[in-house]
């Protein structure tokens, strides 16, 4: 009895160490003490981790030095030691009594050693093997009783615990340093002003996560959309760009019409060929020319459209093969880099026709110069030609009256060729302005005046005409060009405006900004950005037609209108999101008198067409400089704010902090959709049934959230209860949860099975709110059930977050009169002593034990110790993920009868599950 009581302290000391320390040497070292302590007949006691090569080299034993040689100079090579590789490939334990009768072991080892037994295990969980360990002795053999070995194995299994949460903690830490090498891109980008800068961060942080800096891009011709070109190399490749670009010239080759790139551009997905000469879609030429061996193709793509591809190659013989996660990581930088680009290309894009359409306005105008010249000694036969132009042509002399023109000029300005002649040319001029001379102006709309003092634009240019070298008079060569204007200003309103609601959009929204930001920085001033989201739009839209949204999307921007002070300027962002942008304050009172007067607007209803709604709003807010210096950092930094905003029910505002800066836009689109889903009913409740095999008689229930979002179906609680809980969101979803489970177990209960029971999940953000108990007594008293009807489960990891908190919640609620169970028990920090200390009623054998508990030894063990245990304790137990007969009869063996799993039910809709009691038929 002593020596089990000292197992049990040993691998309760091991238990608390894994949990409380995350540094591996010391905590298989205090592993290899028990075990050296647990079989004082073994002379070495070894733990030996995996190489890159697949060997094992020692890392921590007893001794530390054996023949001289220090653990880490030990190496198990499987090619000889067969012993080994057998352990591997089944992970299972093997113990060889006499090494003499046995060939598996490494006879050097054996030899060098004087080994006469040995036993070897492997260091697993889960099925994912983490090492091995080896004990033997010099002379004399171990002699070892079946329960030394097991008690070896369950510390060998706390090693692989051990190892496990090393690996768990290094991933955390691998996921979170991703995460800042984004954040870095996103600030490095942030600060790039040419598409050579922006390509040179991708090219350095594509480099860095895939340690090979051969990459080029390949991007849409900024005129010709479908067609892609070789645009930049970085610095860092084996090629010179010049020349890159010059071989690609020179093959002639066309990434709009290469097989590779028309797969990335259809899938946008990234593209690994490791061997490109066994890929009959890769251009064989290019690779030959350039020497390239293999590639990966990374998509550009920003708002679903491909703007390019990043092409990483190799030159060497023995490409390296990238991981999963390399490539994922890789495609996010590209992707983050996209929609930098996006905004480069659309510059490149307009300076390109602005410089297109300079060169034919010079070239017309180099047309209207040579024109002029032949006009300048005017003759009978050339005044046909200059009634032939469509341009209109006067002259004046040094007294600036006209002394000709011809038929166009007449026509546009609406006179009759004699009534011009020997008029000043100042009467065809707006009043404070005159002919600005041999110019014609892009930037200026100039005017002239037509017969009945109309204005309109015009394009002139003004030569002088000189005879014998004196200068003589002017002539004037002119265009009306009205009907462009009015097409460019339609061009342009069609560019910057909204074409539902005429409020300005993102475009110049974001030059708006830029413009007040740069007057801020002088003026010492602020400047505020109000972003707005309206709730329930969604439900309108749906409800009343696509018609009635857009009505109520024009009367929320009038409305806008109204309440903003005049010096606002308020924008539509897309769908039903606005921005309203205060410049020109120095207090944020001013800030909040603004929300306040927009919080008011939207207290009265919108009528459309006779019927009236009610719509509330998220206000986020950032403000300058505090929040940002340029308009998309402002911008974002308010979206991130609203979405903040929409934890709190009704109209709410909240100014940006730069803790959400860390928020994933999949965090924000799941919490957005999140406090949606209970307003739109999204959300539904399933039970899976506890049996006890014994009687074949229901237990109670287990209430199980699910989610079926509009677009997404159905999302798993995996992915979106992290998210409720770090919002804070689960604490009204929670609510939801014991509220309808309640109802549905009175509902049961009216139905005659009034023994059943209901367990509800409690997450440790509920433990959080001071209501906690005076919620629970609510619904206690709103749902009429008796409280030992209602169990309440957590998990371990729940307790020890805030370990005084949650035991006087505990014992209040065990005051109340409701059991607690203690869920997925054996996963977290498994320290036996606070099985006493709190009030726990049930333990629930967590599913992952149930998996391969008939082959894994270890699995096995921790079960039976589990049952043990609640046996000893006077707690139930309840076994988790029970699927096959064979898993139920180890646990009836074991006196396991309160079964949970698909052996007996999946989770169901609470009226399958009443048909399923209905269906059961009790042992008797």
């Amino acid at each position: 009895m002593e020596i089990e009581q000292t197992r049990y302290s040993r691998l309760a000391h091991i238990t608390k160490l894994i949990n409380t320390n995350f540094e591996l040497r010391p905590l298989l070292e205090h592993v290899i003490t028990a075990i050296s302590e647990e079989v004082v007949r073994c002379d070495s006691v070894g733990i030996y981790l995996p190489q890159e090569d697949g060997s094992f080299r020692g890392y921590v034993g007893k001794p530390a030095i054996i023949n001289g040689m220090t653990l880490d100079m030990h190496v198990v090579d499987t090619e000889y030691d067969l012993l080994a590789k057998e352990v591997i490939e089944t992970q299972q334990t093997i113990y060889i009594a006499d090494t003499s009768k046995d060939n598996r072991p490494d006879p050097r080892a054996v030899a060098g050693f004087g080994i006469k037994s040995l036993l070897a295990l492997p260091i697993s969980y889960e099925g994912e093997l983490f090492g091995l360990v080896f004990l033997f002795d010099y002379g004399i053999p171990m002699d070892l009783t079946a329960d030394e070995i097991q008690t070896v194995e369950a510390y060998v299994n706390m090693a692989g615990v051990a190892i496990r949460n090393v690996k768990n903690l290094q991933r955390k830490e691998s996921i979170l340093a991703e995460k800042q090498l984004l954040l870095d891109l996103t600030r490095d980008l942030s600060m790039t002003s040419s598409m050579t800068d922006v390509m040179e961060k991708c090219f350095h942080y594509v480099g860095k996560v895939l340690k090979n800096d051969n990459i080029g891009v390949h991007l849409l011709d900024p005129i010709v959309d479908a067609k892609m070109k070789p645009t930049n190399l970085s610095t860092k490749s084996e090629w010179v760009e010049e020349d890159w670009l010059d071989k690609h010239e020179q093959l002639q080759f066309d990434p709009s019409n290469d097989r590779v790139f028309d797969a990335v551009i259809a899938s946008k997905k990234p593209l690994c060929i490791r061997d490109v000469t066994k890929d009959d879609r890769v251009n064989q030429e290019v690779c030959k020319t350039f020497g390239i061996t293999g590639m990966l193709m990374l998509p550009f793509v920003s708002m679903g459209e491909v703007l390019g591809a990043l092409v990483l190659v190799s030159f060497e013989e023995d490409n390296k093969v990238f991981c999963e996660s390399d490539i994922e990581l890789a495609q996010s930088i590209t992707e983050a880099t996209a929609s930098t680009l996006s905004n480069l290309l659309y510059m490149d894009k307009q300076e390109l026709l602005i410089e297109q359409r300079t060169s034919e306005v010079v070239s017309k105008n180099n047309e209207l110069n040579t024109v002029v010249s032949e006009l300048e000694n005017l003759s009978r036969e050339k005044e046909l030609i200059l009634n032939s132009v469509e341009e209109g042509i006067f002259g004046f002399d040094l007294e600036n009256k006209i002394t000709f023109c011809n038929r166009a000029a007449a026509s546009i300005l609406g006179y009759q060729k004699e009534e011009l002649i020997g008029q000043s040319y100042k009467n065809l001029l707006p009043k404070n302005q005159d002919l600005i001379l041999a110019t014609i102006s892009l930037e200026e709309d100039l005017k002239f005046l037509k017969k009945d003092g109309n204005p309109f634009s015009v394009e002139y240019v003004v030569s002088s005409i000189k005879e014998n070298e004196q200068l003589i008079g002017e002539v004037v060569t002119f265009r009306d060009i009205t009907k462009r204007k009015q097409l460019e200003k339609e061009v342009s309103h069609l560019a910057y405006y909204d074409h539902l609601t005429d409020l300005p959009n993102r475009i110049l929204l974001e030059d708006y900004l830029k413009q007040q930001t740069e007057k801020a920085i002088g003026s010492g001033q602020k400047v505020a950005v109000l972003y707005l989201d309206l709730d329930r739009f969604k439900i309108i839209n749906d409800s009343f037609g696509h018609s009635y949204g857009d009505m109520l999307l024009k009367n929320v921007a009038n409305r806008l209108r109204r309440s903003v002070p005049k010096k606002a300027f308020v924008s539509r962002q897309g769908g039903d999101e606005f921005t309203i942008v205060l410049p020109d304050y120095d207090n944020n009172q001013e800030v909040l008198n603004l929300v306040n007067k927009l919080v008011e607007s939207f207290t009265e209803p919108f009528s459309l067409k006779g019927n009236e709604v009610y719509v509330k709003t998220s206000i986020g807010i950032s403000v300058f400089p505090e929040h940002g210096n340029t308009a998309e950092v402002l911008i974002k930094n308010a979206d991130a704010a609203m979405y903040k905003s929409k934890e709190k029910s009704g109209t709410y505002h909240h100014f940006f902090n730069n803790d959400m800066s860390d928020w994933s836009m999949e965090s924000i689109y799941l919490e957005n959709a999140l406090n949606k889903a209970l307003e739109n009913e999204e959300l539904s409740l399933h039970f899976q049934p506890q049996i006890n095999c014994k009687t074949n008689r229901i237990l109670g229930a287990e209430a199980l959230l699910r989610w079926n979002h509009p677009t997404r179906g159905m999302v798993s609680p995996i992915e979106f209860i992290p998210v409720a809980e770090e919002t804070g969101l689960i604490v009204p979803i929670g609510r939801w949860v014991l509220l309808n489970a309640c109802k549905q177990l009175k509902t049961w209960h009216a139905q005659g099975h009034t023994q059943m029971t209901v367990s509800v999940n409690l997450s440790g953000r509920q433990f959080e709110e001071d209501d906690l108990i005076p919620m629970i007594e609510s619904i206690l008293v709103e749902t009429d059930i008796a409280p030992e009807f209602l169990h309440i489960e957590l998990t371990e990891n729940q307790i020890f977050k805030n370990t005084h908190v949650t035991l006087e919640k505990m014992r209040e609620i065990k005051a109340l009169g409701i059991k607690i169970a203690l869920d997925d028990f054996g996963t977290g920090y498994s320290s036996l002593g606070y099985l006493k200390n709190f009030p726990i009623d049930t333990l629930k054998i967590d599913r992952s034990f149930m998996l391969d508990i008939l082959t894994d030894k270890d699995n096995a063990a921790i079960t039976s110790t589990i049952i043990t245990l609640a046996q000893n304790l006077n707690l139930n137990v309840i076994a988790e993920g029970v699927e096959t007969v064979e898993q139920l009869d180890f646990l009836i063996a074991k006196n396991c009868f309160n079964i949970q799993g698909y052996y007996y039910s999946k989770p169901l809709p609470a009226e399958e599950l009443a048909k399923y009691i209905d269906q059961l038929v009790p042992n008797i």
